[in-house]
């Protein structure tokens, strides 16, 4: 029974619970708060996107194929890198890049030192990042902020213990059901006239310039009329409540960005000879007179983006009002050939009923994901090993990316694969259709954070597509699964110039465990 005097031990216990988290938070990062002015933001006209170089090349380009919108996947790591440079160098009126990571390395530091430089030249700059990609880096992002042409907002911040993710991780505790989904879009678009969306965020490891390992990845460029809508799915989540100015939970002088400038000048002073530039230089030396980008496919495009407001909502969503249900709806069902690429593949009861109904009906369905020795996070890999079994045996083919290729293996060398996770995010329909974007085949893709890509329909671009796919199956870079007449998996590849048949997963031994935790504990809606 409930009494007055319990009922006051209740809120007595609840306020201070309530202090004890605020006391923790304050000691954690201190009071954030800091008035910022935050304008309404509104895409550019056609008249506007004309009168840039990018927008009078894209128009050239696409004049030949009316109506249509051009595409082409970078695989290569420094190709998607070199083509950012590139973009924001010859970007005249506005750049806008959305992106869920920045980590500090030599790309990030080179593309910031190129952003900087396009303020000054008058291009507009706006920068929109998962406020989780921000923790550590507020300093740097406010200088970045305080330039006159440059603008910064974070998505879904908590102005708490910002310094560290472990602060911040405890921090977020008593709004975990909010703070738990993210804004994991990857997006840039240029004068409004080309856009890339695809896996990578703002990295080394995204860019083959990581030490030790890269992930292997994948971005879409794109130009003609979706670049349209990708540059309105910007603008609804720049000008959504949950954007909101870096400045308002860090304050940096005025002429903050100076000092930021000089520093990365000095920096790449220093660094120009590096490695990686003098691989870059090497590489493109004789393409510097060359077109902008390689060989474009032509095809209809449909840009699809989960609603910015996806994080503030309560429970799971309808699969209708995500971006997971809206491809569904548009690309249908294939009829002959499905691939699938995903860096955490956690199919769910669902999913994997539907792969196994396709491969029973004679469709032929291949899924590329990462092994147990390649993840980075095992609790995935542990999600998705409990669905394998029947996968395998209604007639899917698994590949699993290896943690490390044969030495001056071919394979690798030509798509500029390196020792790597696998990170791309694609999908494959038939000989006609291309999804590529940010989403993984996860519950956390479709129900939890936000995503954005573009479905294509083009014969190129999906022959383009199961050309990278045809590399991923060589055994010198990926296992595959298989299952003998016992049930019992095995995984084929090769080494040493050898066929070899393991029948233990390989993984180390803390690998092992970390995917066991995630068969044992109900973790699989939140992954």
């Amino acid at each position: 029974m409930t009494t007055p005097e319990s009922c006051r031990r209740h809120r007595a216990r609840k306020i201070t619970w309530q202090a004890v988290w605020l006391l923790t938070s304050l000691l954690l990062a201190g009071c954030a708060g800091h008035p910022a002015a935050r304008p309404h933001g509104a895409p550019l006209t056609p008249a506007e996107i004309e009168a840039t170089w990018l927008g009078q090349w894209a128009a050239v380009t696409a004049s030949p194929y009316p109506g249509k919108s051009g595409f082409t996947l970078l695989s290569r790591g420094q190709d998607a890198f070199r083509l950012r440079v590139l973009l924001a160098e010859q970007a005249d009126r506005r750049l806008d890049i959305q992106t869920y990571l920045m980590g500090d390395g030599l790309t990030t530091r080179v593309l910031l030192l190129r952003l900087l430089a396009a303020a000054e030249r008058g291009v507009e700059v706006r920068l929109l990042i998962d406020d989780i990609g921000a923790v550590g880096q507020g300093a740097q992002l406010a200088a970045l902020d305080s330039h006159p042409n440059i603008q910064v907002r974070v998505y879904n911040a908590l102005g708490l213990a910002r310094g560290t993710l472990t602060g911040r991780v405890l921090a977020s505790a008593p709004q975990a059901a909010r703070q738990h989904r993210r804004m994991h879009n990857k997006l840039w678009v240029a004068d409004g006239a080309l856009g890339i969306v695809g896996g990578r965020n703002l990295g080394d490891e995204y860019y083959s310039a990581g030490e030790p390992r890269n992930f292997t990845d994948l971005d879409l460029l794109a130009l003609g009329p979706v670049v349209a809508p990708l540059s309105q799915s910007f603008h609804l989540y720049w000008n959504h409540g949950l954007a909101q100015p870096i400045g308002r939970y860090h304050a940096v002088t005025d002429d903050a960005w100076q000092t930021l400038q000089a520093a990365l000048a000095e920096w790449f002073d220093s660094e120009a000879d590096s490695p990686y530039f003098a691989d870059l230089r090497q590489r493109y030396a004789d393409a510097t007179q060359g077109p902008l980008v390689g060989r474009l496919h032509w095809g209809e495009g449909v840009a699809l983006w989960d609603p910015p407001g996806k994080p503030a909502w309560r429970g799971r969503p309808a699969l209708a009002h995500t971006m997971a249900g809206q491809l569904l709806a548009q690309a249908g069902e294939p009829t002959r050939r499905l691939t699938l690429i995903s860096a955490y593949f956690v199919p769910g009861r669902q999913g994997s009923q539907w792969l196994r109904a396709l491969a029973e009906s004679g469709v032929e369905v291949e899924v590329f994901t990462n092994s147990l020795e390649a993840t980075d996070v095992p609790l995935v890999h542990g999600a998705y090993q409990r669905y394998r079994p029947a996968l395998l045996a209604s007639g899917v083919a698994l590949y699993e990316l290896r943690a490390e290729f044969e030495p001056d293996d071919e394979a690798s060398l030509a798509v500029g694969m390196s020792a790597s996770a696998l990170h791309i995010k694609a999908l494959g329909l038939d000989e006609e259709r291309v999804f590529v974007g940010s989403a993984n085949a996860d519950p956390r893709s479709v129900w939890w954070n936000t995503e954005v890509g573009v479905l294509v329909e083009s014969p190129g671009l999906a022959a383009q597509l199961h050309g990278l796919a045809e590399v991923g199956k060589t055994p010198t870079l990926s296992y595959r699964v298989g299952r003998d007449e016992t049930g019992r998996l095995y995984w084929e590849t090769l080494r040493d110039q050898g066929p070899v048949r393991l029948t233990q997963e390989p993984g180390g031994f803390w690998r092992h465990v970390g995917a066991g935790l995630s068969r044992w504990l109900p973790l699989e809606p939140l992954l």
